[in-house]
C-alpha cells in the first residue's frame, strides 16, 4: 500500500536545512536552527518529519555521536568520516569499486544489495596529533 503524505511546511524547512549543509546535525541542532523561524515547531516535530523524510528516501541517519542520531540530507552512495575526539562527521567518496563489491557479495547469499553504507572512525586533521 502507497501512502501519500502531504506535504507540510516544516518538513520541508528539515529537508532543506539538512540539504544546505555539509555538517550532519542531530535533531536538537535542527530544532534550535528552525525554531526561530517556526516559534510553532516542537522537538517531536523535527524527530517525526526526520522519520518520514528517512522513509522517503531523501534522509538518512547516519551515526550516532555522543549518543545523538546524525542525519544527512545526501543520500546518494558516499562514505563518512566521524572523528573520535570532536564527533565531526565528514562525507567520503565512495569508490566505485566497493560499490560494486558491495554487489558481488549480495549474489553469494541470493540478494540484491540497495546500499552500501560505510562509517571511518579516527582523528580529523583539526583533532590529529
Amino acid at each position: 500500500m502507497d501512502i501519500r503524505r502531504k506535504n507540510s511546511r516544516k518538513r520541508s524547512a528539515v529537508l532543506s536545512a539538512l540539504a544546505a549543509t555539509k555538517e550532519h546535525p542531530s535533531v536538537d541542532e535542527l530544532y534550535r536552527q528552525l525554531k526561530p523561524d517556526y516559534p510553532e515547531l516542537s522537538l517531536g516535530t523535527v524527530y517525526r518529519n526526520l522519520s518520514v523524510l528517512q522513509e522517503e528516501g531523501l534522509a538518512q541517519c547516519v551515526a550516532h555521536v555522543d549518543g545523538q542520531a546524525r542525519f544527512d540530507g545526501r543520500t546518494d552512495p558516499h562514505a563518512h568520516f566521524i572523528c573520535r575526539r570532536c564527533g565531526r562527521v565528514m562525507d567520503m567518496e565512495l569508490p566505485e569499486s566497493l560499490r560494486a563489491l558491495a554487489g558481488e557479495l549480495a549474489v553469494g547469499i541470493d540478494c540484491s544489495a540497495e546500499r552500501v553504507t560505510l562509517n571511518i572512525s579516527g582523528l580529523c586533521s583539526y583533532c590529529g596529533e
